[in-house]
């Protein structure tokens, strides 16, 4: 007798992007996946623009449910997803991705080899002649690469395309929002499951496009804000009795020198370097601003 593939909640948190949530959606309906095998919880982080209608369309084709909550950032939507999911595995996804139709299939494939694992998939950008976007993505998937091929402390998955055991997630109290609340959501909940002995395994095949359209002063923007992050996330693990992350100055070296010229044109390659630099540099300084305010909120 086959045995019956998992029963997947697929999450995705939206903020007024009805436009790129209808594609995303319109991809979900196309899942190569028994639509009885899944389901979709669409969360609308407080937004002003009604979804009632948007999401009405597609209930002829999935299993889908709208739930709303006063603005509280991306990581309290998807908690707010998972509290009323039903799956056996939970699948998070964003408004302005597009999963491939194997998507569900490849993240059941990888949880049959290990069923307690936290997946993450591998994510391409789908704007391809945005340097920003390419740049922006890029960076993610050099990250995953070093990270897998050296078992790095580093070791994260991005929310846009995780999965893991509902169970789990819920035990492990989902994502914080008490400390993080714009960003590193996603590596403080893959640095708990680490210290715990969670075990991570990278799902290749379970992809999604990207369709994150940015200029140079997103580009960078969106930088200084993990910056910022990633001090919160400092703060976030002190406050739950964890050392903080290690850096890794050889996968900064590697960022510049050689991931930007793999298979790029000498031109790409150096305006991927470029970019990858100023990446690091908004990273430090959002670092050293979310610090400095943090200090002068204490001596307040």
């Amino acid at each position: 007798m086959n045995t019956p593939l998992p029963f997947f909640s697929v999450i995705v948190p939206t903020y007024n992007r009805p436009a790129l949530l209808r594609s995303c959606l319109e991809a979900l309906a196309r899942l190569d996946y028994p639509v009885d095998r899944y389901e979709v919880i669409i969360v609308d982080d407080g937004g002003d623009r009604a979804l009632d209608t948007l999401v009405a369309g597609f209930l002829d084709r999935l299993a889908i449910r709208l739930l709303r909550q006063d603005n509280a950032g991306p990581g309290a939507a998807r908690n707010t997803g998972a509290a009323g999911a039903r799956g056996e595995y939970l699948a998070f996804t964003d408004d302005d991705c597009r999963p491939a139709p194997n998507w569900l299939r490849a993240f059941a494939a990888a949880f049959a080899a290990q069923p307690d694992g936290l997946l993450g998939g591998r994510t391409l950008n789908g704007l391809s002649e945005n340097i920003y976007s390419a740049a922006s993505q890029a960076l993610q998937e050099w990250l995953y690469d070093y990270c897998e091929s050296r078992s790095s402390p580093m070791r994260f998955f991005a929310s846009n395309n995780l999965s893991l055991p509902a169970r789990r997630f819920r035990e492990l109290g989902g994502f914080d929002t008490a400390t993080l609340g714009y960003a590193s959501e996603d590596r403080e909940l893959c640095g708990r499951w680490q210290a715990l002995g969670g075990k991570f395994s990278y799902a290749l095949e379970a992809q999604v496009l990207h369709f994150h359209q940015m200029g140079l002063r997103g580009f960078v923007r969106q930088h200084f804000a993990y910056g910022r992050g990633a001090y919160r996330l400092r703060l976030a693990r002190e406050r739950k009795g964890l050392p903080p992350l290690p850096g890794d100055p050889k996968w900064m070296f590697a960022s510049l020198t050689r991931y930007p010229f793999a298979g790029q044109g000498p031109v790409r390659g150096l305006a991927l370097s470029v970019l990858a630099f100023c990446t690091h540099a908004a990273n430090m300084a959002g670092y050293a601003f979310e610090r400095w305010s943090s200090l002068e909120r204490w001596q307040i």
